[in-house]
């Protein structure tokens, strides 16, 4: 990820194709390890390639990765139903229950002043 990064700044500074020895440079400007074999798969697979539209590309793709999103379809449902009212309300009240135990346990039994 860390090679990406660099490979991305290095782009975002102007060079439109940037080489191994810049993405070594801007790894060790910040102390990080380059790693030789994973610079030059990088610049393998982006060599020839417009870096906007590998980023549109990439977003596609990860849009269509499934993020655990079935609370907001359980919700979703009864809204469709017709008492969508009733569930929203009492997830609103569950949600103020477990902050007033959150904070009640902020100190823990002990201050750390006394």
């Amino acid at each position: 990820m860390k090679i990406i990064a660099a490979y991305l700044l290095a782009v975002l500074s102007g060079n439109t194709a940037p080489g191994a020895s810049d993405i070594k440079g801007i790894l060790e400007s910040v102390g990080a390890e380059a790693n030789d074999e994973r610079i030059e798969f990088l610049l393998s697979e982006v060599k020839g390639k417009d870096i906007t539209e590998l980023i549109a590309c990439g977003r596609e793709k990860f849009a269509s990765v499934p993020s655990g999103g079935g609370a907001a379809v359980a919700v979703a449902a009864p809204a469709a139903g017709g008492g969508g009212a009733a569930a929203p309300a009492a997830e609103a009240k569950k949600e103020e229950k477990v902050e007033e135990k959150e904070e009640s346990d902020d100190d823990m039994g002990f201050s750390l002043f006394d």
